[in-house]
């Protein structure tokens, strides 16, 4: 039984360390009034993100907008470079295309549609 739990906790661990350091929970830029936590997290061999929570001036609310995915397709392009992927912004319903730049606890997120372009930056949430 030990063994088996010792195993468990070294496979959670390597797990872990594969992870890539844009995954977790990302607080976004006030848009419309509102902002929200994304949790970014693997989707096959890119990175998807959903939302978590979302937030306004009376604090946490249930939008509808939960759940739903705000970020699709990013592909890692090495030293906190993403691209080739897609970003929802809810306040607009438009879907651009999109890429992310990570510096630490700081994620640039850009998107275009034509010749529009618009960026947030988002922070660690956790």
């Amino acid at each position: 039984m030990k063994v088996l739990a010792i195993a468990a906790a070294f496979a959670l661990s390597a797990t872990a360390a594969l992870a890539d350091p844009v995954e977790g929970m990302w607080k976004t830029e006030v848009d419309d009034g509102a902002y929200a936590h994304v949790a970014i997290a693997p989707c096959g061999e890119k990175l998807c993100g959903t939302i978590a929570r979302t937030f306004n001036a009376g604090g946490e609310y249930a939008s509808p907008n939960l759940g739903k995915p705000i970020v699709w397709d990013m592909e890692p392009k090495g030293e906190g470079s993403y691209g080739n992927g897609k970003i929802w912004q809810p306040s607009s319903g438009k879907i651009y295309r999109s890429k992310m730049a990570l510096s630490g606890d700081t994620l640039k997120v850009s998107g275009c549609v034509g010749p529009i372009c618009k960026g947030q930056t988002w922070s660690r949430a956790n």
